[in-house]
């Protein structure tokens, strides 16, 4: 099914087909649905914890496809506007004041933005707009027709901006906000769970592939039962165990002490409340 999906849309043409990289450990799950992202030409939505390689995910593609990476980091003051287009007025104005040649041209003080850039690629791109919830409520919606129709049109210049080469849209979301049903249409969704312990001895393992057995063991045993403790804020992320295990590589940390020890805990826990639930807990 998904070799006729990818012929449909010319990505086994292409060789756009995402397998993950060296550095960078997908599930089954995870690659099938980037293939079915890119091969419906649809943006590809992906939600799950902090620290599961969400914004990694799309440097992963990139890089296995051997495209351009455009990243449009979202902020609360974030809109949508801002992805397509921005024109300059206040520099049209200054180049007024002192006589700038080519100041009747609105086109030189039309910037685009990520989207922009994207849809104005010769090549295709993989694009990023991360962290979509920290948006208003609209700023999904604001970009519905955008994403349906690869297409924009700039006011100033009566131009319409289409894609050269439809990007692969890569969107993630950190769950803090209800993203409007309209929008959640148009994407493919999928969730990244936490890894399982063999999962993440793979993925420990790109990183330090020489870390000492045991070390490793024990390391993620006491790892496992901080994040399963029940009254804890924050649990910690795959990143802050990769920090963990190389802390404790670069102390000179024995196996025996990680449990004993409790060695560098605070590149795991970031809070007072769970450092104190950590100390107290008889399984760790």
């Amino acid at each position: 099914m998904e070799q006729e999906l990818r012929e449909q849309s010319g990505a086994a043409d292409n060789g756009n087909a995402f397998n993950g990289t060296r550095e960078y450990v997908a599930s089954e799950e995870l690659m099938a649905s980037v293939n079915i992202a890119i091969a419906l030409k649809k943006p590809l939505l992906i939600k799950g914890e902090p620290g599961t390689g969400k914004t990694m995910l799309a440097e992963a593609v990139a890089k296995a496809l051997g495209k351009k990476l455009i990243i449009w980091n979202i902020k609360s003051t974030t809109k949508a506007q801002e992805g397509l287009y921005v024109y300059d007025t206040i520099q049209r104005l200054y180049d007024g004041q002192f006589g700038e040649e080519g100041v009747n041209d609105i086109a030189r003080y039309i910037k685009l933005g990520k989207l922009g850039e994207a849809f104005d690629s010769e090549e295709q791109v993989v694009l990023l707009i991360d962290e979509i919830d920290k948006a208003d409520l609209e700023f999904p919606n604001d970009l519905l027709w955008e994403l349906d129709q690869m297409e924009f049109y700039i006011n100033e210049t009566k131009r319409t901006i289409k894609a050269k080469q439809r990007p692969i849209v890569i969107i993630t979301s950190n769950a803090e906000k209800e993203l409007p049903d309209a929008f959640l249409r148009r994407c493919i969704f999928h969730y990244i769970d936490f890894p399982g312990p063999e999962l993440m001895e793979e993925i420990v393992r790109v990183h330090f592939p020489n870390v000492e057995d045991n070390l490793l063991k024990n390391a993620m045993e006491v790892f496992y039962n901080i994040r399963a403790i029940r009254d804890i804020r924050k649990k910690p992320s795959t990143s802050e165990l990769i920090d963990w295990i190389n802390a404790l590589q670069v102390g000179g940390i024995s196996a025996d002490e990680i449990r004993a020890k409790l060695p560098f805990v605070g590149v795991v826990v970031k809070k007072d409340e769970d450092l104190e639930l950590v100390r107290h807990d008889a399984n760790l």
